[in-house]
């Protein structure tokens, strides 16, 4: 019976081998996590692995991809955090603020890219943009807020109350938001915080009612619930000024975003470096410069709103 036991025991540790290295390549394992379904961040998925197949890394042939959503659920991220690592990926690629937690929390030793993840080190992932220090790299989404403060003033000069709406549960937001209050200095802020999808139509329905404007911060849970805040908005002719393109696509007024495609493409050449064996803890984590105003031409005309007379704007329709 033990040498039955032993003999089954090579066999499937021969069966592995072949699996993982089928061909005679090595194939590389990379777990995607990703915090929910959403424009912006699907298209940073597309880029990273355009990136790895343009640089010699295609799913199915060298490298096998597992992806994981876990529509906005901050527990299933910790959760797909730990299973990626009890599987011995040898890279993950993390979509947004809490997934990028997670991943962290769950390893210290696997690499760690990550893309749309504002303030790597106020989420406690990375010791400084220069050099994390960490097994954490990647693309930050960070956009300075007096870029959309300039939008406000060119769309909206008599405005004097900016509401915003953000999830209380996500450090991401927390950070925008203050760094709202330090920015704007001659308009009031009026805040509501929400914690889940459900409480998103009766928080912007009741704020609606005491602003002027809506600053939309890249908050996974609010702006996947965009289409229900552009619709309240509208019917109160209240304008939305959003901090990333995809919310614009969704119904919102107007950004001046970044391209989250470039984002998650410039994550996945960072990735190809790590693969080939650079020090991940020593590679900055990189922020976009590169920003286009996105004004949404069905919200401009049901507003009655002028058309903005700047050059570098990129007129989209609701889908």
């Amino acid at each position: 019976m033990k040498k039955l036991i032993a003999l089954i025991s090579i066999v499937g540790i021969m069966l592995t081998g072949c699996t993982k290295a089928e061909g005679g390549k090595k194939v590389i394992n990379i777990g995607i996590s990703q915090i929910v379904e959403y424009v912006a961040l699907d298209q940073s998925r597309e880029g990273f692995m355009k990136a790895l197949e343009e640089n010699g890394y295609k799913d199915g042939d060298n490298i096998k991809i597992e992806y994981q959503n876990a529509q906005g659920d901050i527990a299933v991220a910790q959760t797909i955090g730990k299973k990626y690592v009890s599987q011995k990926k040898d890279l993950i690629f993390a979509i947004a603020t809490a997934s990028a937690q997670g991943a962290y929390n769950a390893t210290k030793d696997i690499p760690i890219m990550i893309t749309a993840v504002t303030d790597p080190i106020k989420a406690g992932i990375a010791k400084s943009l220069d050099k994390p220090e960490t097994n954490v790299s990647g693309t930050s989404d960070y956009l300075p807020v007096e870029k959309q403060l300039d939008l406000i003033k060119q769309l909206m000069p008599k405005a004097k109350k900016i509401g915003v709406i953000y999830n209380t549960s996500e450090v991401n937001s927390e950070v925008q938001v203050e760094e709202l209050r330090k920015a704007a200095k001659d308009y009031e802020i009026i805040t509501t915080g929400v914690s889940s999808t459900n409480d998103v139509s009766s928080a912007i329905n009741s704020l609606v009612k005491k602003i002027d404007i809506l600053y939309v911060p890249t908050d996974q849970l609010v702006v996947s619930s965009m289409p229900i805040i552009a619709k309240s908005t509208l019917e109160a002719k209240i304008p939305i000024i959003a901090a990333e393109k995809g919310s614009v696509e969704a119904g919102a007024l107007a950004t001046v975003g970044i391209n989250y495609y470039k984002l998650g493409y410039e994550a996945g050449k960072m990735a190809v470096e790590v693969l080939k064996g650079k020090d991940i803890s020593k590679m900055p984590i990189k922020i976009s410069e590169e920003t286009d105003i996105y004004i949404n031409e069905d919200s401009l005309k049901a507003l009655g709103i002028p058309k903005p007379k700047a050059e570098n704007i990129q007129y989209i329709k609701t889908k």
